[in-house]
């Protein structure tokens, strides 16, 4: 006889995060993945989009098409859900500086299929604090800011119920190395944050708070310590049901259910023997499904190549298969919480929760989490972590296979040949800046400026910003309009770095520290280096641990954080009288990035100066980036900060060579003629 039939539970939606080049691309690109079983939508901007420029603006280079796919106005959304019905659709959109646009744009296309707002289901990230400490997409100050996300969700909960107007979002700050009470308690604070601007606000009606809290989602990340991320999870349900309780008495349970989503933990996928990241990425996953009572609500994964450059789509069909295969083949879904009852776990999580309300309780002691990020504090011990978590593997405590440990394997066959990974085509941009001049020459100029001065007036007025930004849509105001307008009212931010004088790191090694010292004798001062992040990836962390330990082993190093353009960088390498400087791109931009500093220095007479570049780079772009004169370059198998800093030191020594010959020759030179 069989088994008896058992009742399952409803899977988590499965999603992979997508979305690349242009609009009719990415649209192609969903149909297939959900023709694939793919339950729900996650795209991906790229960071014009996400920073509200334009594919024209002098920051946008390089960057159209990249990490995501480029919206510019109502036309380009319009062609991303083409024959993808938003009433059925759950759709989450990673975005946050430019949500409540993007949201526009989104229901706007829902308006135009007929789809009430009453139907859509979905998420927009939108939590811009985190933005600040971790992936830097931030535009406005994070009062401004925040005022948005408020804006996002009074409107949503009123007017589009089904919507979770925001993910408070501790991914990224596992990304920039936050341990886990880190992760807990800063994620925690950023939603207590929202949850005060939005009930301190005098137009908001207290009868709809319950519904504002049962809308918040979280959007989380799960890591190799398996029981720990299984612990940290079951902490944040505990958590978050103490907090809505006691801090803003919401009565009903189920209000009070912490709901996330999940992508595990890219910062752990290596480029050595990258096939090892299959089972980290499954390993990783078990962490946020295998508990019922704290199991995600929606699950995606990275794919195993990530580390190597953009996936394609075969790669996060693995991925997605992975998620299928737990969901369907298995019994996990039959059985209640496996873990309810093991002493381990729950000691566990009750000394997560305990660090976690004692860290909550020195935010709040600080004046909450905006203030915490305005004066540097957060960001700070977040770079001081990450850089434990760095001296850790480089020490080899924390083990991690294939980079610090059993390096040695055969070749993986998954890597060979042409097309290993995605690449998205130069062309994208020229073909976008044609697209949004042609889009702007056939609209109503009128129109689009008279939303845009409603828009202004509104943000001017304390109105709230959607019903002026869904109208700015229709009128086909284009993304880098919208945020310029808002820029206008709101002005630009530059957040602290965490680098500082005062933050604590593990030092350096002798050996560097010595040959950097030696270098500055040579030199006749301490040797300069300029540390730059071109264009508008801001995925800073290894940026700051490059600075921080270039400060340890002797460098004279400047770092101005993120959003620079090439002009500046090079402006700055001349005031400083740089010996080398140094570029950190991740978003795969570095061609045309590095080519044009490579062009400003060769204009203002600092050729010079070396150029190393670190990123995702494809052995090919290595190729592209040598030929162009770059000195050294580093990809994320260099994960020894000594061992890169003993380069730096090489590539000026070798500078200094080169310049020394030249001089000696001039004479000659002109002897002979």
């Amino acid at each position: 006889m069989g088994e008896p039939d058992v009742k399952r539970d409803k899977p988590w939606i499965i999603r992979t995060y997508a979305g690349h080049s242009t609009a009719a691309e990415s649209n192609a690109l969903y149909r297939g993945n959900l023709a694939k079983g793919q339950t729900g939508l996650s795209v991906a901007f790229d960071l014009p989009t996400q920073t509200g420029y334009d594919p024209d603006h002098e920051l946008a280079r390089g960057e159209v098409g990249k990490v995501g796919v480029s919206i510019a106005h109502l036309g380009d959304m319009r062609t991303l859900f083409q024959d993808i019905p938003l009433a059925q659709m759950n759709t989450s959109m990673t975005i946050n500086a430019t949500a409540p646009w993007l949201l526009a744009l989104y229901l706007a296309v829902a308006e135009e299929q007929g789809a009430p707002f009453s139907a859509l289901q979905g998420t927009t990230q939108n939590d811009i604090i985190k933005e600040y400490l971790s992936r830097g997409t931030y535009v406005f100050p994070p009062g401004p800011s925040l005022r948005l996300t408020k804006d996002v969700i009074l409107f949503t909960t009123s007017q589009v119920p089904k919507w979770n107007p925001m993910n408070v979002c501790s991914y990224h700050l596992q990304e920039a190395g936050a341990t886990p009470v880190q992760e807990l308690s800063y994620a925690l604070a950023v939603a207590i944050a929202v949850l005060d601007t939005v009930r301190d606000d005098p137009a908001f009606d207290e009868a709809s708070f319950a519904d504002v809290v049962g809308r918040i989602s979280f959007f989380v990340n799960a890591g190799m310590r398996f029981v720990t991320e299984i612990c940290k999870m079951r902490a944040f349900c505990d958590l978050w049901d103490e907090i809505t309780r006691d801090r803003y008495g919401i009565d009903d349970p189920r209000k009070r259910i912490f709901r996330y989503g999940v992508q595990v933990n890219s910062l752990g996928l290596t480029e050595q023997q990258p096939e090892n990241n299959v089972h980290r990425i499954l390993i990783e996953m078990l962490a946020v499904t295998l508990s019922k009572r704290a199991r995600a609500r929606a699950v995606q994964l990275p794919a195993w190549n990530e580390a190597l450059g953009l996936p394609r789509p075969w790669d996060q069909q693995w991925s997605m298969r992975m998620q299928q295969i737990l969901a369907f083949e298995t019994d996990l879904l039959e059985y209640d919480d496996i873990f309810d009852g093991s002493t381990a776990i729950d000691a566990k999580v009750e000394a997560l929760k305990a660090e976690t309300r004692a860290e909550l309780a020195r935010i709040g002691g600080l004046g909450g989490a905006v203030t915490a990020i305005e004066t540097g504090l957060m960001k700070r011990a977040l770079v001081e972590s990450n850089a434990k978590r760095i001296a850790a593997i480089e020490r080899g405590e924390q083990v991690v296979v294939g980079v610090n440990k059993f390096q040695n394997g055969e070749p993986s066959p998954l890597t060979a040949g042409d097309g290993a990974i995605f690449t998205v085509s130069e062309t994208v941009e020229m073909e976008a800046q044609t697209r949004i001049k042609a889009w702007r020459a056939q609209r109503d100029s009128a129109a689009v400026a008279a939303a845009l001065d409603e828009l202004e007036a509104a943000a001017r007025e304390g109105r709230n910003v959607m019903p002026a930004s869904i109208a700015c849509a229709k009128a086909g105001v284009t993304t880098g309009e919208w945020g310029e307008r808002l820029r206008q009212v709101f002005g630009e931010y530059r957040a602290p770095t965490g680098v500082t004088p005062e933050t604590v790191t593990s030092g350096a090694a002798e050996e560097a520290r010595l040959l950097i010292a030696d270098l500055g004798e040579r030199l006749g001062e301490a040797p300069k280096l300029v540390v730059g992040k071109p264009g508008l990836d801001g995925h800073s962390n290894g940026a700051e641990q490059i600075a921080l330990r270039a400060r340890d082993v002797g460098f004279d190093v400047t770092y101005d954080g993120i959003r620079q353009t090439p002009a500046e960088i090079v402006a700055k390498a001349r005031e400083r009288n740089a010996h080398i400087i140094g570029l950190s791109i991740l978003s795969g931009s570095h061609v045309p990035l590095v080519r044009e500093v490579r062009a400003r220095l060769r204009q203002e007479g600092l050729d010079h100066i070396p150029v190393v570049v670190g990123g995702i780079i494809s052995s090919e772009d290595e190729l592209v980036l040598k030929n162009m004169g770059v000195a050294a370059i580093y990809t994320p198998k260099d994960y020894a900060l000594d061992t890169i800093m003993v380069g730096l030191a090489k590539v000026v020594e070798r500078s200094i060579a080169r310049r020394e010959a030249e001089e000696a020759a001039a004479p000659r030179r002109e002897e002979v003629f």
